[in-house]
């Protein structure tokens, strides 16, 4: 089957799992997507033809056509990735995809989970990541540092490395806050003195505060303080 083939095969399954009315919706939490290019297929069904997809030759030949021309498709090959078993196999092909990523739920939705096995490493290549060129490369970078370094793995450091990165995209700085008010949540008296010292970016500081007080994990009295740290 040549990469014409592979294309069409992929694409005709994703257009027979379409849901008119999730596209609809989710097509609006995507705004950096061209409409048109959703066919809105939902998560699990995306996730099981992954799954099934993933085992066959064409799954690597589907892979090498960069870029995608569907959100869908994107999303389907980092499902592929995340099912890689191989550390350096899953970098590789990370690193290949990640510069065409454009946009916050492709990029977010990748933690592949040979990742954990191999802290020490990835915490190299986040490094390079998160100095990247390509804004959804440095908030997957930032991503990873939150989901697999606030707990057993944290080290202060990590907050220096998160709040040192500069960027006026709009998805990066989001992520940034997020990252920080998880770690109010999860290492808060590591977390507050970036908060005391206005360690961030104005509209980062703010909406890092804003996020923590929303979480159900942060204490009332926390809340109260984190408020008044809020810069007018």
């Amino acid at each position: 089957m040549n990469r014409n083939e592979v294309i069409e095969l992929v694409r005709g399954r994703l257009f027979e799992l379409q849901d008119l009315a999730y596209r609809d919706f989710h097509a609006k939490l995507i705004p950096t997507v061209d409409q048109e290019k959703v066919i809105g297929v939902r998560t699990p069904a995306l996730r099981k033809f992954a799954k099934e997809f993933g085992k066959s030759e064409e799954a690597g030949e589907f892979m090498k056509v960069l870029p995608h021309d569907y959100y869908e498709e994107n999303n389907l090959h980092g499902f592929l990735i995340e099912g890689f078993k191989d550390y350096e196999q899953c970098i590789c092909a990370l690193d290949a995809f990640l510069p065409y990523v454009d946009n916050w739920a492709t990029c977010d939705m990748m933690a592949p989970k040979v990742f954990k096995k191999h802290l020490p490493e990835l915490e190299h290549k986040i490094d390079e990541w998160m100095v990247s060129e390509h804004a959804y490369t440095v908030r997957y970078g930032i991503g990873m540092l939150m989901r697999f370094y606030l707990d057993e793995e944290f080290r202060v450091e990590y907050l220096a490395k998160a709040a040192a990165v500069e960027s006026e995209e709009y998805y990066v700085k989001m992520m940034i806050a997020w990252y920080f008010a998880t770690a109010l949540a999860k290492q808060y008296e590591a977390a507050l003195p970036f908060i005391e010292e206005r360690r961030l970016e104005k509209w980062t500081h703010n909406k890092a505060i804003q996020k923590a007080v929303e979480s159900n994990r942060i204490t009332a009295e926390q809340k109260k303080y984190l408020r008044t740290w809020k810069i007018k």
